[in-house]
């Protein structure tokens, strides 16, 4: 779905959401974060799971959910409502609930529903988050009013895809409060599976080398995802982390943040590479997958490509 420019969109150009989710170093990687971090929540996770036609292709899911939601960032009205519809056939169809246990808080038989008000908060949440937090890491720390701003565009935005705007707290601060106290919780839990792709997407895992350069992209991309979670999300996937692997992300992005600053030797060439829609990147990946499961490759090698009732309508 190609973002373009020039009409009006539900957000004006110089709205904050545009102006962050228009940094490629934030759309390439927020997305990643999002899910590894949301992953924590069983709702979401076995919601989307039972009811994806992606089991087999979880990073075509990305790029395509990717598209979507940069569609309604990025895009024209008529753009950003394409979006919007094709994304509430799909809701429509995730109602079930949950086949097991998943923590003391959420035992089997727990309902969930795409358009859950609470649920479809939470989906906000774990987005806004994981944009406000790859924006003040890669490119630079956001002002008290930047981040009102680009806080209310996201509620503005969650209320586009269906969100009640009481769903979310009123204001920023109010926001990472709950949002904060939500991930020191004994809500959190990872199933198997959620545990499985999460380490996969945030790089804990590997099954495949890739050749360079595209090796070394996904290195330093799994870096920044890893090393922007809050230490209670590595704690719960096991995930080691130790001072070398602090100074290596630590280095990796104020060498981005750096390049944000535009010498002034090169400020076009920048600004062309630095900023832009992140959806051909999103396609790229996709397209990777694709062809490594035509292959006969799976692309997350263990993770069953049937949801719960297949699995056990097999037996």
């Amino acid at each position: 779905m190609a973002v373009q420019h020039g009409e009006p969109g539900y957000f004006a150009d110089q709205s904050m959401i545009r102006r962050v989710m228009s940094k490629r170093a934030v759309g390439v990687t927020y997305g990643l974060r999002a899910l590894v971090v949301g992953a924590v929540h069983p709702l979401l996770y076995v919601g989307t799971a039972e009811h994806t036609s992606h089991r087999d292709t979880p990073y075509t899911r990305l790029a395509t959910t990717g598209a979507l939601f940069e569609a309604v960032f990025l895009g024209s009205k008529a753009e950003a409502d394409r979006a919007l519809a094709f994304t509430r056939r799909k809701h429509s169809q995730v109602v079930g609930t949950l086949p097991e246990d998943a923590g003391p808080h959420h035992p089997a038989g727990t309902a969930y529903a795409a358009h859950d008000p609470q649920l479809m908060f939470m989906t906000m949440a774990f987005t806004f988050d994981s944009a406000e937090v790859m924006h003040d890491t890669l490119v630079r720390e956001l002002t008290p009013t930047e981040r009102e701003d680009l806080y209310q565009d996201y509620v503005r935005w969650g209320e586009l895809f269906g969100m009640p705007r009481e769903a979310a707290p009123a204001d920023y601060p109010a926001f990472r409060r709950y949002f904060d106290d939500y991930l020191s919780s004994g809500e959190l839990f990872l199933t198997d599976e959620a545990r499985l792709v999460g380490s996969y997407l945030a790089g804990q895992r590997r099954a495949y080398r890739l050749a360079p350069p595209a090796e070394q992209v996904g290195t330093a991309l799994y870096l920044l995802v890893q090393g922007s979670l809050p230490p209670r999300i590595r704690q719960l996937y096991g995930m080691a982390w130790g001072i070398t692997d602090e100074l290596a992300y630590r280095t990796l992005s104020t060498g981005i943040r750096t390049a944000h600053r535009a010498p002034p030797l090169a400020p076009r060439v920048l600004a062309g590479t630095l900023a832009g829609p992140s959806t051909p990147s999103y396609q790229l990946l996709a397209r990777r997958e694709q062809h490594m499961v035509r292959t006969g490759k799976p692309s997350m090698p263990g993770v069953d490509p049937r949801n719960w009732v297949q699995r056990n309508l097999a037996v």
